[in-house]
């Protein structure tokens, strides 16, 4: 190994930091072996466009087409004893399904599914002021109340356990993860009226799983108890018989962050943090580390009889479970399914779906591998540009049998950094970097404002609550691009539809309040 030895004191500010030891040596030990000199930033060739096969446009009505033959197979593997003629137009030696087909057919399909959050590390980045600030001064000075008001409830706290919105009332809201165990549920209860509950051990969409961070696990954890007795949950964990807050979790461990690159070669521990002699920097190793940390999970609800698996990070509201995704991926065959929103004007940084060098589909970021001009003149030509959503759903029988392979040959990014702490090296890996390591998937081209209602600062938060979109002051502007109050209402107007639907909850005197078990209609 190329790491001289550590000191004891480096050792030891290590260890009281929490800091995975031996992982951090590993990965050092990889770098200066050179085993991660062949990767390379994703070089966009060209921007795909909707296929119908490959790259599907879920914003129009859904059609599936498929061989009868192989429509046949797969339907008897997925449910054994559903008659294809009664589920599909069978015409010659073709079939195909529509959108209530196929949202009755993921239905059916909800027993064989668990649905999986990337909780980040605390809120402190996403409520802090400088950052927001950045956003837009006029709207973070507009905004200023209520900012103060929800950055306390949200500072250093787990981001998953802050409140998702605010009322109109001016109340916080439920928080991320109390409204995606109650998305499940309410599914949950609509299988078991439509269908009973399913023979075996296998209950719709339960278990749920998470991959958790040292730092927070145990907050969470204790949150969950609390959760079983809340207004959201309790009825419906009654009504179903499942205790959706017992969740298999996975717990992420902290990295040292490594010397800056002008430091040069080999690298070592980064053992000055904060001007200190001997003192690491403790620091998550990106979410793509999920498929190591979960690896026992993905294994054992595949023996468990669960095929599918749902996952996505836990500040994206627009993240629920979609039966018609489900059902076209899992009559598809394909290994996995991702979720990208077509381009609005206000999307101007981020992943898109691009095709690499090679000719095969890949994310990558505007600016650094595509430049924005060259999205711009794409979309000019009539092509329509896709976001990344960060969400993905996996065949687990696939995902199962490569994980060694994924785990392996995930890309481990590293990154110069010149903060407070110092300058250093950040050693991440990407989740969604695992879609260049599949040779044969699906693109859902999705609505934004439907699937990916997404925070990663508090003022967004505050911008898809509708707070003071009415003011006169709210920033708007003569270019689509900058126009934040339009954004503001489709966002708002996004929030209702999906406490209204996925979450089953109506507003009364200001806030948002969940329906009783008995209130919730069916689909």
């Amino acid at each position: 190994m190329n790491q001289p030895e550590l000191s004891a004191e480096l050792l030891q500010s290590m260890q009281q930091q929490q800091i995975d030891v031996e992982l951090s040596l590993d990965i050092l030990s990889n770098y200066n072996a050179g085993k991660y000199d062949h990767l390379q930033p994703v070089e966009a060739s060209e921007i795909p466009t909707v296929d119908g096969r490959t790259i599907v446009d879920r914003t129009a009505p859904a059609q599936m087409t498929l061989a009868l033959e192989t429509a046949a197979a797969r339907l008897e593997q997925l449910l054994p004893g559903v008659a294809l003629w009664d589920v599909a137009t069978v015409r010659g030696g073709e079939c195909t399904f529509t959108e209530s087909q196929l949202a009755w057919l993921g239905r059916r399909l909800l027993p064989r599914v668990s649905y999986g959050v990337l909780n980040g590390g605390s809120a402190t980045s996403y409520a802090d002021e400088k950052k927001n600030r950045g956003l837009n001064d006029q709207l973070f000075d507009l905004l200023r109340d209520d900012f103060k008001s929800l950055a306390s409830l949200s500072s250093g706290r787990a981001k998953g356990l802050t409140p998702a919105y605010i009322n109109s009332d001016g109340s916080p809201g439920a928080s991320f993860l109390e409204l995606k165990m109650r998305s499940l549920l309410v599914q949950a209860l609509q299988f078991q009226r439509a269908y009973g509950t399913p023979q075996g051990d296998l209950e719709p969409l339960f278990p749920m799983f998470q991959m958790t961070s040292v730092y927070n696990n145990d907050e969470v954890a204790s949150a969950y108890n609390e959760y079983r007795n809340s207004a959201l949950l309790k009825e419906l964990i009654e009504a179903t018989g499942i205790d959706i807050t017992r969740v298999l979790t996975g717990v992420q461990p902290l990295i040292a962050a490594y010397t800056h690159r002008d430091q040069g070669r080999p690298k070592r521990v980064f053992d000055r943090a904060y001007g200190k002699p001997h003192n690491a920097l403790p620091l998550p190793g990106g979410h793509g580390q999920n498929f190591a940390v979960l690896r026992d999970i993905y294994r054992d609800l595949h023996r468990m009889g669960k095929r599918f698996v749902y996952l996505g990070n836990v500040d994206n509201l627009g993240f629920t479970v979609d039966e018609v995704s489900l059902a076209w991926l899992a009559l598809s065959g394909k290994q996995a399914a991702f979720d990208f929103s077509f381009r609005t004007s206000v999307d101007v940084k981020g992943g898109i779906l691009v095709r690499d060098k090679q000719g095969a589909l890949a994310c990558a970021d505007i600016g650094p591998a595509i430049p924005a001009d060259a999205v711009f003149s794409a979309e000019a030509d009539g092509k329509r540009i896709l976001f990344n959503c960060a969400t993905g759903l996996f065949r687990l029988d696939y995902l199962a049998e490569h994980l060694e392979r994924i785990i392996d040959e995930l890309p481990m990014r590293f990154s110069d950094q010149d903060k407070d702490a110092g300058r250093y090296s950040q050693a991440e890996q990407v989740t969604w970097e695992v879609i260049g390591l599949l040779d044969d998937f699906l693109v859902f081209g999705v609505d934004k404002y439907d699937r990916f209602l997404a925070a990663k600062m508090l003022l967004e938060t505050l911008m898809t609550s509708g707070r003071r979109l009415e003011h006169p002051d709210y920033p708007t502007a003569d270019d689509p691009s900058a126009d934040l109050r339009s954004t503001a209402e489709k966002l708002h107007t996004g929030l209702g539809r999906k406490l209204a639907s996925n979450y089953a909850m109506r507003q009364l005197d200001g806030r948002w309040v969940p329906l009783r078990p008995q209130e919730i209609s069916q689909p």
